[in-house]
């Protein structure tokens, strides 16, 4: 099956305790799965201001589909509420604020007993490590600071290509978590098999498939 329409591009967000990098699994497969379609990862400046960040990725993500997880989730969700136009959106696992407190209080207490390896480890599991963090030391703290504050709103508009993605192996709260925001945004949600919170890094090939399929203005599963 062919798209009718041109491909739009893709842009991916990266999270806290991690640089654009972390995307090299996810660009190769996207390469492979769809090489007509350009793809964008911007290093974000971890400024710690979330209309700061938003206004950065602004400009890129217009007409764009744009795939974040954890912190990029919670981001594509800024933007959206921004009324940024996205063509698309695959947001794994974003930060849902009051809708399920406590969500993000395991983490934030692994990074203050532990710093940012006991932070990255809790958040993505044994497939992170340290090397994936940001030079900066204080990069993560000023991440947390600004995803533990983030409140979900009601959405301008929701485009029809957009989704909240939780990893079959995540724990209920995640799942709680997509659910709530299918209620507060009317955001649909789909599992992803064999992933927890690290989609990235775990189940690369299943995210670029849900990415591309958008890009291409086809559905999401085939």
């Amino acid at each position: 099956m062919l798209a009718t329409m041109p491909p739009t591009h893709i842009v991916l967000i990266h999270g806290a305790a991690t640089t654009a990098a972390i995307w090299q699994r996810v660009r190769c497969a996207l390469a492979e799965l769809c090489p007509q379609v350009p793809v964008v990862a911007p290093q974000r400046a971890y400024s710690g201001d979330l209309a700061a960040e938003v206004d950065a990725l602004a400009g890129l993500c217009t007409d764009a589909v744009v795939v974040g997880v954890s912190g990029g989730a919670t981001l594509g969700l800024a933007l959206l509420a921004a009324g940024v136009p996205l063509a698309g959106a695959v947001l794994h696992e974003p930060a849902v604020g009051s809708l399920v407190p406590g969500l993000l209080a395991p983490v934030a207490a692994a990074y203050s007993s532990g710093g940012v390896a006991a932070f990255g480890a809790a958040l993505y599991g044994p497939a992170w490590t340290m090397a994936m963090a940001p030079a900066d030391p204080d990069a993560v703290r000023r991440d947390l600071a600004m995803f533990r504050a983030f409140e979900p709103t009601p959405l301008p508009s929701v485009p029809s290509a957009a989704l909240t993605t939780v990893g079959s192996r995540s724990p209920a709260v995640r799942h709680a978590a997509a659910r709530a925001l299918q209620v507060h945004c009317a955001l649909p949600y789909r599992v992803i098999d064999d992933c927890g919170h690290a989609a990235h890094l775990e189940c690369p090939e299943a995210l670029a498939s849900l990415a591309g399929r958008l890009a291409l203005r086809l559905p999401p599963s085939g």
